[in-house]
């Protein structure tokens, strides 16, 4: 049976710290901010679980035109409100210092709920990231391309990564963040499902149980939107650089097009055991653009900058349908210049050795992420 051609609408929200100007530590949101930007921005804005923490949401969009140009209204309205608190949002992963021990809970009851269920993971949670809803309507599609969009997941986080600190100290990764998130229960890659059916077994026993209220509790890397008919992509941080964030998502939703196509002629992604493709996702948020994944189907290393070029070449003619062909081809701008978290460490490692403390090296990779976020 043939199977209409999703629209593959879509739609970006971006999660943000809030840093004081004055200190660049975290800090928590005026109840006036919270009000300006609701009033502003209505059910484009909200709070999230910690008070330090707020996050952004695009309309539906048909366009990655019309994606920038509602990703720079929404965060440009929250710049200038945040700076009238002496306030300010960074677009990153993770703060480069800041302390998880002191932070409050945002005073609603499903994040109060949230806090006493992870007890100390949940209190750990200050991590910020970009999600990319696409709709794919059809609910046997949708588990059908999770299943193998799964695999190209390690590849979209690496051109996101933007958490290389945690708590004053540079980790190592690129992504901490991910290393945060997977501390809570229901994360990760996702596992391989049958069909819509089995997904909704699978959910209804933690569900019947009264352990979850629903899907939206299950936080993996790619899922199926609980509340709308979209495949949801989480595994990527949120990056600063809004022409990153813009060619991120038009990756995902070209490559997403590229598996309908493939199902279309009866032909599909090779599955691979979520061994292998966490092998993948680690050594994404270990090593970042300048680093390699293994291509699955030859069985060795490859550096991502040719890899990136193989999944271009795969996606062009969904680039050309969707009119991004630029969006795309920004991903080889970020491969050379590198991400927020090569960035990141260059800026810290650039004051240190100018002479600045690890403190003010810390707090110039503050103001480095400042900025980027509210160019608009």
């Amino acid at each position: 049976m043939t199977i209409k051609e999703p629209t593959f609408t879509f739609g970006i929200e971006e999660e943000y710290h809030l840093v004081d100007l004055t200190t660049r530590d975290l800090a928590p949101a005026p109840k006036a901010l919270m009000d300006v930007c609701q009033s502003k921005l209505g059910k484009h804005f909200s709070p999230e679980a910690l008070r330090s923490q707020i996050e952004i949401g695009t309309p539906v969009c048909r366009s990655f035109r019309d994606a920038r140009a509602e990703i720079a209204r929404l965060r440009s309205t929250v710049v200038a409100a945040a700076r009238e608190h002496g306030l300010a949002p960074i677009a990153a992963g993770t703060h480069p210092f800041g302390n998880w021990r002191e932070l409050e809970t945002t005073d609603k009851e499903r994040y109060k709920v949230l806090a006493r269920d992870l007890a100390v993971v949940g209190r750990r949670l200050v991590i910020c990231g970009m999600h990319v809803h696409a709709a794919i309507e059809d609910n046997e599609l949708r588990i059908d391309l999770m299943n193998q969009v799964r695999y190209f997941l390690p590849h979209l986080l690496i051109l996101a990564t933007s958490s290389p600190f945690w708590d004053g100290a540079d980790t190592g990764l690129k992504s901490y963040r991910l290393a945060i998130a997977d501390e809570s229960p229901r994360t990760g890659m996702p596992g391989r499902f049958a069909g819509w059916d089995e997904y909704q077994q699978t959910v209804s026993v933690l569900v019947d149980a009264g352990i979850i209220q629903d899907a939206s509790k299950i936080w993996w890397d790619l899922r199926p939107s609980a509340h709308f008919p979209t495949l949801e992509m989480r595994i990527t941080d949120v990056t600063p650089r809004i022409d990153d964030a813009v060619a991120i998502a038009a990756l995902y939703l070209c490559i997403c097009r590229m598996l309908y196509r493939l199902r279309r002629s009866n032909q599909g992604w090779r599955q691979y055991p979520v061994f292998l493709l966490e092998e993948n996702r680690w050594r994404a948020q270990r090593y970042g653009v300048g680093g390699s994944l293994f291509d699955l189907g030859k069985g060795t290393l490859v550096p991502f900058k040719s890899l990136l070029e193989e999944i271009l070449a795969l996606v062009g003619e969904d680039a050309a349908h969707f009119g991004c062909e630029a969006e795309v081809a920004h991903a080889r701008t970020i491969v050379s210049a590198g991400t927020s978290a090569d960035r990141q460490v260059a800026a810290f490692k650039a004051a240190v050795n100018s002479g600045a403390s690890i403190e003010k090296a810390l707090h110039a990779v503050v103001d480095q992420l400042v900025t980027e976020t509210a160019r608009i």
